[in-house]
């Protein structure tokens, strides 16, 4: 009933408009999405929710009037025709279960020792190494092409999907709808810049669904958004996914040479650089203080971590660095990381996420990379 309110306002205040942009090119079959597989190994972090989310929608003032910019906004920006976002939007359901997911970020509660665990598993490193035999014929092309090694591309797919194996079963319309209007007060403070963010990938969604005549209803994903077997978010999908197999599609869902081209491709756009290291472990002085860079940005050199106690265990190129320490099960851990770390963490803001990724390209390569005995801080 609070739906059909805010449509009949919505109308009401679409009707001023001057002109309506321009009808919708002919119909043509949607690309299939196919239906999730169950993960024999779940590559998303498991999220605890206390009590069944009830999805009763907070429709407000506020969220309507937003709903009316966001649809004449969107028209004009993508030249897709207001009623048509009007309507996938009056069928969008808000879902309580996404915004207690976005409030809860179970990596922030985890320290490494935890959180590897999850990602490198003697299973997963298994199939790694399986699925790089596999594909070495498709993989060796794209990795020529723009320097990013296989088994980068490989350890991005396996820890955001298993490879395919989860590709998440939230319906992506849904999850943007729900955090563009409704993302989260968390600890008594909004996030305007979350919302924001998810404001401008529900956007984005509706030029994506236009662009590759996707069925906007039917896409599957995470509960953030994120789709495909690289879990890209809808502007990245538009700016970055790439067609991998020459088929005139960009199909992120079912074609791995798609995903391998366009993970790759991803990095490319961040500055990934070829043939040099990502991290290398730091040997500590017993009387090193602890130190914890501002952000991830490569800004020191070698010398200058070295005068802070840092210094790597092996002979390494001379490159702008930066420190990494994560609580590893055996104690405190010191990573030097080097602009391709910093290049990972522009898929995932998380260090953590991006030492699971390096840490399990290594598995998959068969290449040792974890010698080091370090001081605790």
């Amino acid at each position: 009933m609070k739906r059909n309110v805010w449509n009949v306002m919505l109308l009401a205040i679409l009707a001023a408009c001057a002109s309506q942009p321009a009808g919708k090119p002919a119909a043509t079959p949607a690309v299939a999405v196919p239906a999730p597989v169950e993960p024999s190994a779940p590559a998303v972090l498991p999220v605890s929710v206390p009590a069944p989310a009830v999805d009763i929608e907070p429709i407000t003032d506020e969220v309507i009037a937003r709903k009316a910019e966001f649809i004449r906004a969107t028209a004009k920006r993508f030249n897709i025709p207001a009623d048509e976002i009007s309507n996938a939007l009056a069928q969008a359901k808000y879902k309580q279960s996404i915004v207690n997911a976005m409030a809860r970020p179970a990596e922030s509660t985890r320290t490494w020792a935890q959180y590897r665990p999850i990602f490198l598993t003697d299973s997963r490193i298994r199939q790694g190494r399986q699925y790089l035999e596999d594909n070495r014929a498709d993989l060796e092309p794209v990795s020529q092409k723009t320097g990013v090694p296989a088994e980068v591309i490989l350890a991005i797919m396996g820890v955001e999907t298993g490879w395919g194996g989860n590709m998440g079963s939230h319906n992506v319309l849904d999850a943007l709808y729900t955090l563009a209007f409704y993302y989260p007060v968390i600890n008594g403070k909004a996030n305007p810049a979350r919302s924001a963010f998810f404001t401008d990938e529900l956007s984005q969604l509706f030029a994506l669904a236009k662009e590759e005549r996707f069925d906007i209803h039917a896409l599957k994903g995470s509960y953030a958004g994120a789709m495909g077997l690289g879990q890209f978010m809808p502007s990245s999908y538009r700016k970055y996914a790439v067609d991998g197999n020459g088929d005139g599609r960009r199909d992120l869902f079912t074609s791995k040479q798609d995903a391998f081209a366009s993970v790759a491709n991803y990095f490319v756009g961040f500055g990934w650089q070829p043939q040099k290291p990502v991290f290398i472990r730091a040997n500590v002085k017993a009387d090193a203080l602890p130190f914890k860079p501002e952000n991830w940005e490569p800004a020191y050199s070698l010398a200058e971590l070295a005068s802070k106690g840092y210094m790597p265990n092996a002979s390494v190129e001379d490159l702008p660095a930066t420190l990494l320490s994560l609580e590893g099960a055996q104690g405190f851990e010191h990573w030097i990381g080097f602009k391709n770390f910093w290049v990972i963490t522009r898929y995932n803001r998380s260090p953590m996420y991006a030492m699971a990724v390096w840490q399990l390209s290594q598995e998959i390569a068969q290449r040792p990379y974890n010698e080091s005995v370090t001081a605790s801080p």
